[in-house]
């Protein structure tokens, strides 16, 4: 067979040579390239309409061939004079430019500037020229990579046919992640977090030609500028979410590659596309950094908001682009909490965490929860989804369509030394919010203002630390006895609650009074004197906890975070020693020591076995201080949460040391009474 195969291009070969000595010389070859250079024009011209950041490039494939076997891969790999290819086809540039080019050919034709491989370098790099006008495009091509819909990012750089010569692999495609827009704080631009389409044609040339036998190719995946990346040596650990659904926003459809690597700067993971030859259609797949959360799904979760009682919605303002900067209002209790989401837009799992909350807060999912109406009567919340929704549809990892890092926003601060435009500005104050570079924050903080605020979270994501974790406010003035101690009790309910979160890792604290005041939580917790805390969502997987870290499980700690605001509530403006004690709960008077009754079966349990034992009794009344409804599904959901508390005190069960020294003093034992 692969002697056929050989002989079959060689035939092929020798028949076009023959075509172009009739031309002149090697002209035939020429006017391919040329022909197949006007396609990669089309694409470009038409993705960039799109897609506004897609830059006027070029792109070249990467082959150490010979010019003969490079001209059959490039023929093997679709397009001809008559047909255009798509996005992917890429053109193969000869080091000597054709000799008499017709007319027709110069005037379709893309020039690039293939520079000079070293010897660290993988695929050339090449020059952004001028590309000609668009044209018609065809399904010739084996490969094609877009990101034209909400939240994408991917730039196809090249690829190369390797049938097998590396890691198994049949096709290596280069792809880049396009950058945010530049930032004048920060003076640089972004990237890190990236999505991509890449579909396979299994009617190219190539799929009927040498793959014509294969079930399905493996494709390996590289991002040539991982190296460059915001935060770089996040890469080590990643690991590449994937889909195979035709639509990028079934978040439960999304799965971790096995295979990603970061070595050499470069990331990588290899994906198996299957050949659905039979039902004559493409074989393809989503790829991104953490699944993506599109801006039609933020309006569906706001159209559920606005219609479920007891919520109401409306718009803070207007972002850069003209999106609403929508808010959720809910609960009539006396404190204020707010909670915004997505200030970074590459950090998706925010809008999942968001999604997480309201369902449950408002009972989207048509369950009844006590925790949710507890908190709807503790508090008046105002949730923001998703502060960055231009960022968000954009494809952005860090700012909004101005440029601006919005959680750098929040209060004035130094300028950088020199301005984009390289005038000295060192003595200057960078301003911030302004309605016109920042309207998301400006229009927030003012109704902030007008509210007041009692409990702050700002949720995000983390590239580096494979944690869920919570940043505090510690290098502001108004940090204390009291805030710390709120800080201390809200993160060990959460970790109650969900064991996802946990409290022995997170950022280095700022050293007292060395706080960043732009920063969002560190200005909120300085403007109202309340508890304020950054929430961090890892990309990675968790550490410590099972694997599956993915939307489904930030959307559960969403919901979860209700248990923990509800906990530290009542000390939220209490201006007493409240770490010192509790409020006395209200249970059976105590018996007296070595007086309880032996035949009752909780005393003899414990007394038999040196264990903890009690007896849980639950109330044929309606339970007081409670809303109106106890019965047989509050009972129900009683005993379901039992697990939680059953959970946190089970390392301490049969611990012989003094372990309650190292419990916070929330968790103290309280006497209890009969009275209330």
């Amino acid at each position: 067979m692969s002697r056929c195969m050989a002989m079959s291009k060689l035939m092929f070969a020798g028949a076009l040579l023959f075509a172009g000595r009739r031309r002149g010389g090697t002209t035939a070859f020429q006017l391919y390239r040329q022909s197949s250079a006007t396609a990669s024009s089309a694409f470009v011209t038409a993705s960039r309409a799109h897609h506004p950041r897609l830059p006027t490039t070029s792109v070249t494939t990467s082959s150490n061939s010979f010019p003969l076997r490079a001209s059959l891969r490039d023929l093997l790999e679709g397009g001809n004079n008559n047909a255009r290819s798509s996005s992917s086809t890429a053109e193969v540039v000869k080091s000597t430019p054709p000799t008499a080019p017709t007319k027709a050919a110069v005037e379709n034709r893309i020039e690039t500037t293939t520079l000079p491989i070293n010897d660290n370098e993988k695929t050339p790099k090449t020059q952004p020229l001028k590309t000609s006008p668009s044209s018609s495009s065809s399904s010739n091509s084996i490969l094609s990579i877009s990101d034209s819909y909400d939240s994408g990012n991917g730039e196809f750089v090249s690829f190369l046919i390797a049938d097998g010569e590396e890691d198994y692999t049949d096709v290596i495609v280069h792809v880049n992640i396009k950058p945010d827009p530049y930032t004048d704080l920060e003076q640089k631009s972004h990237f890190q977090s990236f999505s991509f389409r890449s579909t396979i044609n299994y009617n190219s040339p190539a799929i009927r030609g040498i793959f014509r036998d294969k079930k399905s190719i493996k494709v390996k995946y590289i991002v040539d500028n991982a190296s460059d990346a915001s935060y770089a040596d996040a890469w080590n650990g990643a690991s590449i979410f994937v889909t195979k659904k035709s639509t990028p926003y079934d978040a439960d459809s999304w799965y971790r590659t096995s295979d990603t690597t970061y070595e050499n700067g470069v990331l990588s993971w290899t994906h198996v596309h299957e050949l659905n030859k039979e039902d004559n259609g493409d074989s393809s797949a989503y790829f991104a950094y953490f699944p993506p959360y599109s801006y039609e799904r933020h309006l569906g979760l706001i159209a559920q908001c606005a219609e479920s009682e007891g919520a109401r919605v409306f718009s803070l303002g207007q972002t850069v682009e003209g999106r609403e900067i929508d808010c959720v209002k809910v609960g009539t209790g006396p404190r204020k909490c707010w909670i915004i989401h997505r200030q970074h837009p590459g950090e998706s799992m925010a809008s999942f965490y968001a999604e997480g909350l309201l369902t449950r807060l408002l009972g989207l999912n048509d369950k009844w929860d006590t925790v949710s109406e507890k908190a709807r009567e503790l508090f008046t919340f105002y949730i923001v989804p998703n502060m960055n929704p231009d960022g968000s549809a954009n494809g952005y990892l860090r700012t909004n369509a101005a440029g601006s890092n919005l959680n750098r926003e929040w209060y004035p601060s130094p300028s950088p030394p020199l301005a984009a435009d390289g005038s000295d500005t060192s003595s200057e104050m960078y301003d911030a919010p302004t309605i016109h570079r920042s309207p998301e924050v400006y229009y927030l903080l003012k109704r902030m203002d007008e509210s007041g605020c009692d409990a702050f979270l700002d949720i995000h994501g983390d590239e580096a630390l494979p944690f869920n974790f919570l940043a505090g406010s510690q290098g502001m003035s108004v940090w204390g006895k009291r805030l710390e101690s709120l800080h201390g009790a809200f993160l060990a309910s959460y970790e109650r609650a969900n064991q996802d979160m946990q409290a022995k890792v997170s950022y280095d604290p700022d050293k007292p009074n060395e706080g960043m005041t732009n920063i969002c939580s560190n200005q909120i917790a300085e403007r109202f004197d309340c508890f304020s805390a950054t929430l961090e969502m890892p990309f990675k997987q968790c550490w410590g906890r099972p694997a599956g870290w993915g939307p489904e499980r930030a959307s559960q700690l969403g919901a979860s975070v209700l248990d923990a605001l509800c906990y530290v509530q009542p000390h939220l403006r209490d201006d007493g020693d409240f770490w010192e004690g509790l409020l006395d709960e209200v249970s059976y008077d105590p018996d007296k020591p070595n007086e309880g009754m032996k035949n009752i079966c909780s005393n003899q349990i414990a007394e038999r076995f040196d264990c903890f034992s009690a007896t849980l009794e639950m109330p044929f009344k309606e339970c007081w201080g409670r809303p109106a409804g106890w019965g047989p599904e509050r009972a129900g959901r009683l005993g379901a949460s039992v697990l939680d508390a059953l959970c946190y005190v089970q390392p301490f069960l049969r611990d012989e040391g003094d372990f309650w020294e190292g419990l916070p003093v929330e968790d103290a034992y309280i006497e209890p009474s009969s009275k209330y």
